[in-house]
């Protein structure tokens, strides 16, 4: 089953919570973690690694705190998930064909092939603008 992790929809509505705050807008961590219902030492280790990936700036200090890395426009969805979960496959076949003993005879490569391509698609044309519904 492909199913996202509780740390990724987690990410999800902390950045596009973030995505959703006017342009240079630095927000503190318990703010949006309150206003998105997720523990804020979980969605600090988050908001740490999309720091060190550039999907998030963070500030230290008096003031300090998160705010995006680039515009909304400019993050996917795609992004997002991949960089808390890894990259998205339905099958290992699909990203290691020669590790499976069965793949020049599978029948059902193309399907995964295919799943693979759709869904990386659809995440990847969903920006974190539309998501947070930003004009």
């Amino acid at each position: 089953m492909m199913e996202l992790t509780r740390k990724g929809e987690y990410a999800i509505r902390g950045i596009v919570y973030l995505a959703g705050m006017p342009l240079g807008k630095v927000c503190l961590l318990n703010d949006i973690a309150t206003s998105v219902d997720v523990p804020p030492t979980f969605l600090a280790k988050i908001f740490q690694q999309f720091s060190k990936i550039g999907l998030v700036k963070s500030f230290r200090g008096t003031g300090g705190g998160f705010l995006l890395g680039r515009a909304a426009e400019n993050i996917t969805l795609l992004e997002v998930v991949e960089a808390v979960e890894g990259p998205i496959i339905p099958n290992r076949c699909v990203i290691a064909p020669t590790n499976c003993g069965g793949s020049g005879l599978c029948k059902v490569h193309p399907v995964w092939k295919q799943l693979h391509g759709e869904v990386r698609s659809l995440l990847g044309g969903v920006t974190l603008k539309e998501l947070a519904n930003v004009e």
